[in-house]
């Protein structure tokens, strides 16, 4: 440190400092204007991407917004559809059991007249085969009685008599 000393010279300096200045003005003139330059559109271009980030974000948030107004009238359609697919079904099996009802009625209906003919029917044939047998017994009995002919006569005057007597 001592040879420094001892080679120190004011022209040195001076002719130092000098040419530090020049080398600092040239520096100021030629290459810090467009250093700071660049540096001025390196923030301008970083606020623009923060603002446009910014822009960006506001625009995903409107979206999902927008797409849970979506999604929510979408759930609403759904359940109003819904809603009126269970009642058109609702409504059709009524429909469906009213028919079916009627249906069975009309068929009870129908099995039951359809039983009282064949009662109606049955009664009358067994009228008829009841006074066939009764006739029948009636012939037989009356063939027995009136084999004789003292008897047909008496049969026939109380027959007579009780035709005049009505």
């Amino acid at each position: 440190m001592e040879k420094l000393i001892e080679q120190f010279s004011l022209g040195l300096v001076f002719w130092s400092a000098l040419w530090f200045l020049v080398l600092l003005f040239i520096l100021r003139s030629f290459a810090w204007k467009p250093i700071l330059k660049a540096v001025e559109e390196r923030e301008k271009g970083i606020e623009n991407a923060m603002f446009e980030a910014q822009k960006a974000r506001a625009e995903i948030e409107e979206l999902k917004r927008e797409n849970e107004n979506r999604r929510q009238q979408a759930l609403a359609e759904r359940d109003a559809i819904l809603k009126e697919a269970r009642d058109l079904r609702n409504q059709t099996i009524n429909q469906a059991k009213e028919e079916a009802k009627k249906e069975a009625d009309k068929i009870i209906s129908i099995a039951r007249e359809s039983i009282q003919i064949d009662k109606n029917a049955a009664l009358a044939e067994i009228k008829s085969e009841v006074a066939a047998m009764s006739i029948g017994i009636a012939e037989k009995i009356l063939d027995k009685e009136l084999n004789k002919d003292q008897a047909q006569l008496q049969y026939i005057n109380s027959l007579i008599n009780d035709i005049k007597l009505s």
